[in-house]
């Protein structure tokens, strides 16, 4: 009985941890390097609106927490960078091309962010 409370104690604490809202922190907190730290800037101002890390699905767009640790994005394609910058210049369903708003060096900036969240 014991050990199955402590282990459910600790599989709570874990998966609270996992969710943890990182937005009030640093990018030195989040460890980030200059690169990512741009890029994540780029996502508060340009993506984090409709892409939250706790997005509801069918107000929002997908949460892109996790996103390119996954096998697969929400459309199906694979998750790798080709098809997430595809997307971002291009668009897809509801979300529309924003691609151009970005230079070549910020969009990979805002990849290298994707890749830490």
């Amino acid at each position: 009985m014991r050990t199955s409370l402590l282990a459910g104690v600790v599989l709570l604490v874990f998966v609270a941890g996992c969710n943890e809202d990182t937005s009030g922190k640093t990018d030195a907190e989040l460890g980030l390097n200059a690169q990512q730290a741009a890029g994540r800037h780029l996502y508060q101002q340009n993506c984090a609106a409709c892409h939250d890390a706790h997005s509801v699905p069918g107000q929002n767009g997908p949460s892109l927490e996790e996103l390119l640790k996954k096998p697969f994005l929400p459309s199906g394609l694979p998750a790798n960078e080709r098809f997430v910058r595809q997307t971002i210049l291009t668009g897809r369903n509801m979300m529309p091309a924003v691609g151009s708003s970005f230079t070549q060096q910020q969009l990979d900036d805002l990849l290298s962010y994707l890749h830490t969240m």
